[in-house]
């Protein structure tokens, strides 16, 4: 009877402990945006066939991190690898603060492992660039004001399945930020206007998101803020050989627990970085005063 009174005060005890530091993690997602919805861009960097096999590898841990925190996760876009994964991939993620809780995945991904397409089994180095953009009313998007010479358009055409109009006419439109480098691409619909309505709206939510970030009063002012997904620019390393560790450059937080991480436990390290950010813009407040 004593041993069953222990056991269940030691599992009331854990519960109010993860549900104090939810409401904690809740509190600090008080950004302007934060309570959006977020598309991630996951796109493959330096390193080739691994490279896009990396992305894939990220799809999936997002896809599963999605479920986990009961979010709702659709694929809208990916390009398929000449071997294998994918070139890049576009999560649509919908939910209470999704923008807030994957604001600090964007930056370029770093893994190490054991290649499986490398004939001598050897090491080698990869990396993914994830971009974090979030998901803004039309409203708000029409009031962002941004000169038409700082935009470089292009069209393509789309590859896939969609018939011959899809194949044959040059539907696909990649939008590009001169001043950023911001790089755009939508092939959703089969209407070379209506992607370019999409993609330029997509441009404009990041541009105002960096603006945030930069804290900078007009779009004019953001640096560039292009993720470069190669060596020197990675927020996160993923070690899997010759020993096992997830670190974050950002908080120095790390797990030898790889496997659950790549599975979808993501929790504890946006949660560091979500607290780091909480500081981090308090100080800045601070300097203003």
């Amino acid at each position: 009877m004593l041993e069953m009174m222990v056991e269940e005060c030691r599992e009331a005890a854990d519960k109010l402990l993860e549900d104090g530091q939810k409401y904690e993690l809740e509190s600090l997602l008080n950004g302007e945006l934060d309570n959006n919805d977020v598309r991630l861009i996951l796109t493959a960097g330096a390193g080739g066939t691994e490279a896009c096999d990396w992305v894939d590898m990220l799809q999936r841990m997002y896809l599963r991190h999605a479920e986990r925190m009961e979010y709702k996760a659709v694929i809208e876009e990916k390009t398929v690898g000449d071997v294998v994964g994918y070139k890049s991939v576009e999560i649509l993620i919908e939910g209470a603060n999704a923008y807030g809780w994957f604001r600090g995945e964007k930056g370029a991904h770093r893994l190490v492992r054991l290649s499986p397409f490398n004939a001598n089994n050897k090491r080698q180095t990869t990396f993914a660039g994830v971009d974090v953009i979030p998901v803004l009313d039309d409203e708000i998007v029409n009031d962002i004001d941004v000169p038409e010479s700082e935009f470089e358009i292009t069209t393509m055409r789309s590859g896939g399945k969609g018939g011959q109009n899809v194949n044959k006419v040059e539907s696909a439109v990649r939008i590009k930020h001169i001043p950023t480098g911001i790089n755009i691409k939508c092939t959703q619909e089969r209407s070379q206007h209506l992607n370019r309505d999409i993609a330029m709206k997509r441009v404009k939510a990041q541009l105002l998101a960096i603006a945030q970030e930069q804290r900078c009063k007009e779009i004019n002012a953001i640096r560039g803020d292009a993720v470069e997904a190669a060596w020197g620019a990675q927020v996160r390393n993923y070690v899997l050989q010759p020993y096992k560790m997830v670190k974050d450059q950002r908080t120095n937080w790390e797990t030898s627990d790889t496997q659950g991480f790549l599975d979808g436990d993501l929790e504890s390290c946006i949660g560091e970085l979500l607290r780091k950010r909480s500081r981090t813009e308090q100080e800045a407040r601070d300097e203003e005063m």
